[in-house]
């Protein structure tokens, strides 16, 4: 009788592969959060999704890959933003916009993995040039090319500014008042801003 071939050591067999992978990310997610990416580790990574460390490198290779990975698939209800643009008349894309990127951060479920990428990317310039590879090139040229308006990269740019700025004081640094306003309150007076940069002589 054959004896079944042994698994290499750190691989899970492969119905069980994309349920592994999924749980380191969300492992990884939720370290970066709690620690941010200079305290985080790949080791701390596994132990957290219940895997060996091998398995990690396996998956995502160095911390920075597994950041980009984990980063990416956070990031990804925010990638939504071209398509909010488009939606209604340039008139009022500046309350579009700002409606849309504060829903992000007042949504638990998207403002914890937001919190991380933040975090991360303001403590560690590896992680901020990932987040800025990530920002730039899926999300703010994309809303530019929506937006079909001069110098539209750098307006979009501006906005952007405006509504993290409002997001870091608000939801990472809880700055009070603000922390505690009334959201319509803030889009009222930010999304008239947003539109003057985005669209303003």
């Amino acid at each position: 009788m054959t004896e079944p071939t042994a698994r290499r050591r750190g691989r899970p067999p492969r119905a069980e592969s994309g349920d592994t992978r999924d749980r380191i990310l969300g492992a990884a997610r939720e370290e970066f959060s709690e620690r941010g990416y200079e305290k985080t580790s790949v080791r701390g990574i596994a132990k957290a999704a219940g895997v060996d460390s091998a398995l990690v490198h396996h998956y995502f290779g160095t911390k920075e890959q597994v950041f980009e990975a984990a980063v990416s698939v956070a990031f990804a209800p925010a990638l939504a933003a071209p398509d909010a643009i488009a939606e209604g008349p340039l008139d009022s894309v500046g309350e579009r916009l700002t409606r849309f990127v504060l829903g992000l951060w007042e949504n638990p479920a998207t403002r914890t993995p937001l919190l991380a990428i933040v975090r991360s990317a303001v403590n560690n310039d590896t992680a901020a040039a990932v987040f800025r590879r990530l920002i730039s090139a899926q999300l703010l040229r994309r809303v530019a090319e929506r937006l079909d308006m001069p110098d539209a990269e750098l307006r979009v740019e501006l906005a952007a500014a405006q509504l993290v700025g409002t997001a870091m004081l608000r939801y990472v640094i809880k700055v009070e008042p603000l922390a505690s306003a009334d959201l319509e309150w803030i889009v009222a007076r930010l999304a008239p801003v947003v539109q003057g940069h985005l669209t303003g002589e």
